[in-house]
């Protein structure tokens, strides 16, 4: 289940993995960060947020002007199929707003060779995937560099496309190349052939939670609130259900929140949390031991999210696509496939701020929940309801609509690089 919406050769082992490594020009990476240009820069015709806008909003701006830019780190993007022309894409996208070219941009193929694109509604809608994804994490830590892993099967639901995913995964981890692992999809609990089947998937996430290799691994929490699609994908289940890998202990599960901002990014109003976004209780996993301070809330069983960000279509972001059947290069782009690349970059910096990959943060966010650390800011308005099945309200403290709220980077970062460090 692909989870946003757009509103207008070498062999390595036992692996085969394709590198494109994009070089930039020295003109492309000495173009500076500018955030002024960019507010004033002519908007395209998306009608999206614009990274200075973002920035503002989450008050990376302290960070950014003292070099805490992701510099050093690879945000590594899962993404079926991938996008043709993602290099020129995200070239025209740094342009636009005044970005500096990523250090380096590459993509690998390591669970196979993903088939040539052709225009059909599948393959742009990955690429679509693609494209915000990449340039979300890119606004949010600019400095990083960006490894788009790519499979070359589609992820729908728990039937199809999460085996080739579990082995590009593997490869990234095993070979250390980045810190952070962002997934802009999932697949309802109940999809799975059984509890089992799932679980049988978890290698990759309990790799990158051991010592050797400290890997945060993020996941999209959805865009269907409190239901959850049954296989066909056509339908939803008629009681609240959750998406894994969201909803695994070892995962940061990511929801969606909903902005209003000036044309400057400051708020008219506190954020909500977005009515579409995933939440709930796992049906697979029981409530780990950093929930236990918040077990009024989840009972027994593994709780999502844990944190949020944008992903409201109120408040979609402005992305850049010039791949086929694309009808006009800039669109807004929204759903928690949003939040999650643009968590990603948040998760960068504070790698940069510790020194080293913070793994699994979820132990450290709760803690600074329960300190009540101003990196983390409260949401109380909004809920999840979906169609006819009831869902969750937002409210102080932790709830299953927004997790623990959503962040102020400048206090966020170092708090999680002490705490997780």
């Amino acid at each position: 289940m692909r989870i946003s919406r757009t509103a207008t050769i070498s062999a390595c082992g036992a692996a085969l993995v394709l590198t494109l490594t994009v070089a930039c020009s020295a003109d492309q990476r000495s173009l500076p960060a500018d955030p002024a240009r960019s507010a004033a820069a002519p908007e395209p015709p998306g009608g999206g947020l614009n990274p200075a806008q973002l920035r503002t909003a989450y008050d990376l701006g302290p960070l950014l002007r003292h070099g805490i830019d992701g510099k050093g780190q690879t945000i590594v993007i899962v993404d079926s199929f991938g996008s043709p022309t993602i290099t020129r894409d995200l070239a025209v996208f740094d342009r636009q707003f005044g970005l500096p070219a990523p250090p380096s941009l590459r993509v690998i193929q390591p669970a196979g060779r993903v088939p040539a694109y052709r225009p059909t509604s599948t393959r742009t809608g990955e690429a679509s995937e693609t494209t915000l994804d990449v340039e979300a994490a890119h606004v949010t830590a600019p400095g990083a560099s960006i490894l788009l892993v790519e499979t070359p099967t589609l992820e729908e639901e728990g039937r199809s496309g999460f085996p080739q995913i579990v082995t590009a995964e593997d490869y990234v981890i095993r070979h250390h190349l980045g810190g952070v692992i962002s997934q802009s999809f999932g697949a309802t609990e109940q999809t799975f052939r059984s509890k089992s089947a799932l679980r049988q998937l978890r290698g990759p996430y309990l790799l990158a939670a051991r010592p050797a290799y400290k890997v945060t691994v993020l996941a999209a929490t959805g865009d269907t609130g409190a239901a959850g699609m049954t296989y066909n994908t056509r339908s939803y289940f008629k009681t609240p259900a959750v998406g894994w890998p969201a909803s695994d202990p070892l995962v940061t599960a990511v929801g969606g929140t909903q902005l209003d901002l000036t044309r400057a990014g400051t708020r008219r109003q506190p954020d909500v949390a977005w009515d579409d976004s995933g939440g709930g209780r796992s049906a697979v996993f029981a409530r780990p031991s950093y929930q236990d301070g918040v077990a009024s809330i989840t009972g027994n069983e593994r709780g999502i999210p844990d944190i949020s960000m944008d992903a409201s279509c109120a408040s979609g972001m402005e992305i850049y696509g010039s791949f086929p059947a694309h009808s006009s290069g800039w669109s807004m782009i929204c759903g928690t496939s949003l939040a999650t690349p643009l968590f990603a970059g948040i998760v960068a910096l504070a790698d940069q701020e510790a020194g080293h990959p913070l793994g699994l943060i979820n132990p450290a966010l709760y803690r600074m929940a329960a300190a009540h650390d101003r990196g983390i800011v409260d949401i109380t308005r909004g809920d999840n309801t979906f169609e006819a099945v009831r869902g969750f309200r937002a409210q102080r403290g932790y709830d299953l609509v927004s997790g623990l709220g959503t962040i102020n980077a400048a206090y966020f970062v170092p708090e999680l690089a002490k705490l997780a460090g």
